[in-house]
């Protein structure tokens, strides 16, 4: 593969932003490009630099006048859940019984496993995401699918077939060694080859007998350099009877404690319940809490405190996800639209600078993979999507009036969708044109 140089109004996040005037916390070119070689940012700055770097027989993608960013990166969504996505009227429990796990059934069908990986992989794509922690089903060729799928187009994505034993129908369900076995066994063939990462995937506390919640925590310390991902404090029935289920514990958080289930690399999807004691716990672990707004408010689960889990003094490390199917969209875009509007129901704003440094760089930081996604930084995988901000003719009129960067993001985050995506680079190599 040959270099590749991709033009346009460049911008990523240095560190994370104060303010929608901290101008220091990004780079911005007007005239900027991204020199891409063998798959890696070799070079990021103004067209003129970046361009004198380069041979004559360079390939060029000239996409001004549009921005030009690091892929989207979605931290906590369920590849079964396709056909399920839009289902009427259900809480989070009756979600589960009703549709996920009727739907999750057919996913013993190899062949239907792989239909929804390639589709999945597809879709997410279309929406500029280029990096996702999904869940596959329990069915250990779900996730090979998900893998054989991912890996075929280089994509870096986190995946891990659910372990469950309970409280599922019986297709549903597997045994703390198979579980275990599985998962070992997944992990040796696919953690880190090329650029997959595995997850150890216990759904819930609920679907998860102790015995089986060991078998977890004993894979997590047996592979350190795998994240963990499961469910926690969406929903106070869910709360309850994983309170039921574990006793002894002193809280739901302590449950995943109890089994060395919470560090650095442990994501949580939901977390909208914490107590103090356990946004304590998960800080001191380095846990990582999920926002998924639109699933949050699609199941009436609550709404996450997102300022003020980041400004206590022990401050939560926060990602942010679409959850398909509980939530309702696939873009990211539309993820941090419903954040915004989640944090105004508390009183609070969400400011544009800081939705697209979540989306990019904080999402990577969270996901312990900022050295290689998430940012341009030279020597970082050439995982890149590409905005328009005129893309639909109520976009285009709005845009006549934006006068800042900041406000061109903002109108991005709240009117845009994957109409506004206009190209996708995975590994250096278009996947949307």
């Amino acid at each position: 593969m040959g270099d590749l140089l991709i033009r346009g109004r460049v911008l990523s996040f240095l560190r994370e932003p104060d303010g929608v005037e901290d101008h220091a916390s990004y780079r911005y070119e007007e005239d900027g490009a991204v020199l891409v070689r063998e798959g890696r940012i070799a070079a990021v700055g103004s067209h003129s630099a970046v361009s004198a770097r380069t041979g004559p027989d360079v390939a060029v993608a000239d996409h001004r006048p549009h921005l030009v960013l690091p892929g989207f990166i979605d931290a906590h969504i369920h590849m079964p859940q396709m056909q399920v996505i839009a289902s009427y009227g259900a809480e989070l429990l009756d979600w589960l019984n009703d549709y996920t796990f009727p739907e999750e059934t057919r996913f013993s069908d190899a062949q239907h496993g792989r239909r929804i990986a390639r589709l999945f992989l597809d879709e997410v794509l279309r929406h500029g995401t280029t990096t996702v922690a999904a869940y596959c089903s329990v069915h250990k060729a779900s996730a090979e699918a998900f893998f054989e799928e991912s890996h075929a187009r280089n994509m870096l994505n986190i995946a891990g077939k659910v372990m469950m034993d309970r409280n599922a129908p019986e297709a549903l369900t597997d045994t703390p060694q198979t579980g275990y076995d599985d998962t070992k066994a997944l992990i040796a063939a696919w953690h880190g080859k090329g650029r997959q990462l595995y997850a150890i995937t216990p759904r819930f506390a609920i679907t998860s007998s102790p015995e089986q919640m060991e078998m977890a925590g004993a894979l997590a310390a047996e592979h350190p350099d795998c994240h963990v991902q499961t469910h926690l404090s969406e929903n106070h029935a869910e709360i309850r009877w994983t309170q039921e289920l574990y006793p002894q514990a002193r809280d739901y958080t302590d449950v995943y404690a109890r089994y060395g289930l919470i560090g650095a690399r442990s994501l949580f999807g939901h977390c909208i319940h914490l107590s103090e004691r356990e946004a304590d716990a998960m800080a001191e672990a380095g846990g990582v809490a999920v926002f998924c707004p639109t699933s949050n408010l699609f199941l009436g689960s609550g709404l996450f405190d997102y300022q003020r889990y980041r400004r206590r003094d022990k401050r939560l490390r926060v990602a942010t996800a679409t959850d398909v199917g509980g939530g309702t969209n696939y873009s990211m875009l539309r993820t941090m639209d419903e954040a915004y509007k989640v944090i105004a129901l508390q009183g609070e704003k969400l400011n544009p600078l800081q939705s697209f440094w979540q989306l990019t760089r904080g999402n990577a930081e969270a996901l312990s993979i900022s050295d290689r996604a998430g940012t341009l930084e030279p020597g970082t995988d050439a995982d890149i999507v590409v905005l328009d901000a005129s893309a639909t003719p109520a976009m285009a009129l709005r845009r006549e009036r934006v006068e800042t960067l900041a406000q061109e993001l903002f109108l991005l985050q709240t009117l845009g969708d994957d109409r506004a995506v206009k190209a996708v680079y995975v590994a250096g190599r278009a996947a949307k044109r």
